[in-house]
C-alpha cells in the first residue's frame, strides 16, 4: 500500500453552482485548493482527476425516478420538481446539475476505490460531503449523496465494517437514513441540536433500525458549543465506539460550518478546534484501521475567512504533514482573495485559540446541557455496542 495520500480534484468540480446568491459558493473549493497549493500542501499529495459516477453507481443509493428527474431538469432548468426537492430555495435547479453532481459523486467514488484497493492509504474529496441528499430527494444543498455512494461501493466490493464520522454542524441525515437498516455501517454524527438547526433530526434516540440497533449514533450539541465542549463530546463518544466496532476503513465528512463565523449555524468552534477534530479522526484511523481513511468536505459558508483555512489544514493532515497553526497565509493568496471577493483575507492559519478540553473521565456535570447530551448518547448507544456507558 502506498503511504502517499491522494486528493481527487479538477476544476470541473466547481461547476456545482446554485447561483451567485446561494450560500454554497463553489469559490470556497477553489480558494481552498489555491491556498493549499501555495502553502506547499499539494506537493505532499497526488492530485487525481475526477470521473463522473455512472447511472448504475448513482442508483446504488438513489431511486431511478429521482436520478431521471435530476437529469431531465438539468437539461430544462426552467422547470422544478419540489416533490423531489428540486427547484426549492435550498436546491435551485441549474443547467448541468446532473453532470456536476455526478462528478462530485465520482470523485468520492475514486477516493474510495484508491483506498479500498490499497493504491493509497488515505484520500480526500474536498468538494464532496453532500450528506443531506436522500434516496429520492434533494435536501440541504445536496443533490447526490456522494459519501453514501462511496460507502455503498465499498460494501459491494467486500467491505464488512465501515465507520462514517460526520462533524458538520448539521446532522448527517441522508447518510444515516441510507444505512439505517445496515449493521455493517456505523454512522456517527456530531451536530448542533435539531431543536435549533436544520434538518431537525439527529436526536440521541435515533440509534438504527431493527436488526441494526446501535449502528446510528447522534450527539446533538447545544448552540454556542465551542472548541472545549465539542472536543469533550467527541472524545467521550467516538473513540470508544470506533474501537469496539473495529472498522476496516473510516469515512469522514468535515463540514466546517461549526465555526463561530459561519452565517448559517450557531456553534462556536475556531479553526484551531476544527484542526484538532481532523487530527482526532486521523489518529483513530491510524489506531483502528491501519490508517485507511477517506475524507470529504461538506458545509461551510464563511467562504473566505474559514473554509480555505480549515480545509487546507485537513488536506495537510490527510497528507501526514500537518500545517502548524501559526503558519502565515501567502501574500499572493491574500491579494487574490481581495481581488476576487473584495474583502481582506485572513493572515494566519489560526484563530489564536488553544484546542483543549476536559476529558469525560474527569466527571459528569448534570447541570450542563452539553454533558446531558453526551450522557444521553452514551446511554442510548453504548450498551447496544457492548460498552458500559458509565465508564
Amino acid at each position: 500500500m502506498d503511504d502517499r495520500a491522494a486528493v481527487v480534484f479538477d476544476e470541473r468540480l466547481t461547476d456545482y453552482d446554485f447561483g451567485p446568491s446561494h450560500p454554497m459558493a463553489p469559490v470556497r473549493v477553489k480558494l481552498t485548493m489555491q491556498l493549499a497549493e501555495q502553502l506547499g500542501v499539494l506537493e505532499e499529495l497526488d492530485v487525481v482527476a475526477a470521473r463522473p459516477a455512472s447511472d448504475s453507481e448513482l442508483l446504488s443509493v438513489h431511486t431511478a425516478d429521482y436520478v431521471e428527474r435530476v437529469a431531465k431538469l438539468s437539461r430544462h432548468p426552467i422547470h422544478t420538481d419540489t416533490a423531489h426537492g428540486l427547484g426549492t430555495e435550498d436546491n435551485p435547479v441549474f443547467e448541468g446539475m446532473h453532470e456536476a453532481s455526478a462528478l462530485i459523486a465520482g470523485a468520492s467514488l475514486e477516493a474510495a476505490r484508491l483506498v479500498w484497493t490499497g493504491e493509497r492509504k488515505r484520500a480526500i474529496n474536498v468538494s464532496g460531503g453532500l450528506h443531506h441528499a436522500m434516496p429520492g430527494r434533494a435536501s440541504g444543498f445536496c443533490v447526490y449523496n456522494d459519501v453514501a455512494i462511496a460507502i455503498q461501493w465499498m460494501l459491494d466490493h467486500g467491505a464488512t465494517k465501515i465507520v462514517y464520522i460526520d462533524v458538520d454542524a448539521h446532522h448527517g441525515d441522508g447518510v444515516q437514513a441510507i444505512f439505517y437498516h445496515d449493521p455493517r455501517v456505523l454512522t456517527i454524527s456530531l451536530h448542533e441540536s435539531p431543536q435549533t438547526l436544520f434538518p431537525g433530526t439527529g436526536y440521541s434516540t435515533e440509534v438504527g433500525a431493527q436488526g441494526a440497533e446501535g449502528s446510528a449514533v447522534n450527539v446533538p450539541l447545544p448552540p454556542g458549543t465551542s472548541d472545549a465542549g465539542w472536543l469533550r463530546a467527541f472524545h467521550a463518544v467516538v473513540p470508544p465506539l470506533v474501537r469496539e466496532f473495529g472498522p476496516e476503513i473510516i469515512v469522514s465528512q468535515h463540514g466546517c460550518d461549526s465555526h463561530m463565523d459561519d452565517p448559517l449555524t450557531n456553534l462556536m468552534l475556531s479553526v484551531d478546534g476544527q484542526r484538532a477534530s481532523y487530527l482526532a479522526v486521523r489518529d483513530l484511523a491510524e489506531e483502528v484501521t491501519g490508517g485507511r481513511w477517506i475524507a470529504a468536505g461538506g458545509g461551510g459558508y464563511a467562504v473566505v475567512d474559514v473554509v480555505p483555512r480549515a480545509w487546507a489544514h485537513l488536506l495537510s493532515i490527510v497528507a501526514q504533514n500537518p500545517l502548524p497553526p501559526e503558519t502565515e497565509t501567502p501574500e499572493a493568496w491574500r491579494h487574490a482573495v481581495e481581488r476576487l471577493r473584495g474583502q481582506p483575507a485572513p493572515s494566519r492559519m489560526t484563530d489564536g485559540r488553544r484546542a483543549i478540553y476536559r476529558p469525560w473521565e474527569e466527571g459528569y456535570d448534570p447541570a450542563s446541557w452539553l454533558d446531558r447530551s453526551i450522557q444521553a448518547t452514551r446511554m442510548e448507544t453504548f450498551p447496544l455496542n457492548g460498552l458500559d456507558p458509565t465508564y
